[in-house]
């Protein structure tokens, strides 16, 4: 009887042990996982960061692209302007000079047109219609009065 006992709390010890052992690999197996897990969102968090880091970055050279597309355009158009007004001034200058030619090929305009009886003076074409025939040379030399009506 005292045998069958100590064989029994033999027994009961052993399977204490066993059961010891069991929950501490249950307990490393635990704790592996744990670490696992933590392991895996440290992960997945750098993966996540680095995701958005790229993105800021696109999103930099398009916003970069953009400004310099934008200067581009704002280049070609100032071009564009000054190119325009150069012309404009040139074809100015250009006018300006043909209407001095032409002024010099005429003779200046007279202060006593448009003044005297009888004389009708055309400013746009700047040619002198007599109403009569017979006419003389004004004072100044440059148009003509008319000296007698019929």
């Amino acid at each position: 009887m005292r045998r069958e006992e100590k064989r029994r709390e033999e027994k009961r010890r052993e399977e204490k042990r066993r059961e010891k052992r069991r929950e501490k690999r249950r307990e490393k197996r635990r704790e592996k996982r744990r670490k696992e897990k933590k392991r895996e969102k440290r992960r997945k968090e750098k993966r996540e960061e680095k995701r958005k880091e790229e993105k800021r970055r696109e999103e930099k050279r398009r916003e970069e692209k953009r400004r310099e597309e934008k200067r581009r355009e704002e280049k070609r158009k100032e071009k564009k302007r000054k190119e325009k007004k150069r012309k404009e001034k040139k074809r100015k200058e250009k006018k300006r000079k043909e209407k001095k030619r032409k002024e010099k090929k005429r003779g200046k305009i007279p202060s006593c047109w448009g003044k005297t009886t009888n004389l009708h003076v055309s400013k746009s074409t700047r040619h002198v219609h007599w109403e009569q025939k017979r006419a003389r040379e004004c004072l100044m030399g440059w148009c003509m009065v008319v000296k007698e009506q019929k």
